[in-house]
């Protein structure tokens, strides 16, 4: 019998799905990944895993040291944009507070240019995100690119990976359902499984 750890470090080795390297906001709804057996993969469990899948990401740097509200805020957000985008995918209306939670993640960092100056070098702009706040400007990127996917030309290719208990989001290429090779090996056996069961 495998331990969830072995199934963490099985799932965390799958490829992206298709979308994943273009929308972090994807990217973060698939990191908690049903697995069979009834199991999960929490690519975001701890502060650590968290902060190593912000630094894959370029939204944090490495040992930021990130702690465990920070972790709760992300896993918080992964929530909300996978409700969002299930709604899409069903084409239900989504929950107000998804939306909202969207958008307060949007606008909770400075996104204006302020003028600095530096005594050496004179005057500068730059959009200030203290290390203080590397989880909030994290949470800004993701919500808006969010955002840009459920608004985006791609959005019609969003879809829910075909094969059960996977629970991952991806955008569709061609007629393609699933997130990964596995996902489409194990849908395919299972098809011949039901093909062969009802022969007998």
């Amino acid at each position: 019998m495998r331990s969830m750890e072995e199934f963490a470090m099985e799932e965390a080795a799958l490829p992206s799905a298709p979308g994943e390297a273009e929308h972090p906001a994807l990217a973060l709804a698939n990191s908690a990944v049903a697995l069979p057996g009834g199991h999960t993969a929490d690519l975001l469990s701890t502060p650590a895993r968290a902060e190593q899948w912000l630094a894959q990401r370029d939204l944090a740097p490495d040992g930021a040291g990130l702690a465990e509200v920070c972790a709760t805020q992300l896993r918080s957000l992964r929530e909300q944009v996978r409700s969002l985008l299930a709604s899409r995918v069903a084409g239900q209306p989504a929950l107000p507070a998804a939306v909202t939670a969207i958008n307060d993640a949007m606008t909770r960092v400075p996104t204006a240019s302020l003028l600095l100056w530096d005594e050496k070098t004179g005057p500068y702009r730059a959009t200030p995100h203290p290390t203080t706040a590397i989880v909030e400007h994290a949470l800004a990127v993701i919500a808006a690119d969010a955002a840009d996917l459920l608004t985006s030309p791609d959005a019609p290719r969003l879809t829910a990976c075909a094969s059960p208990p996977c629970n991952r989001f991806l955008l569709r290429h061609g007629r393609r359902q699933w997130c990964s090779t596995r996902c489409g090996d194990r849908a395919r056996a299972a098809r011949a499984y039901a093909r062969r069961t009802a022969m007998d």
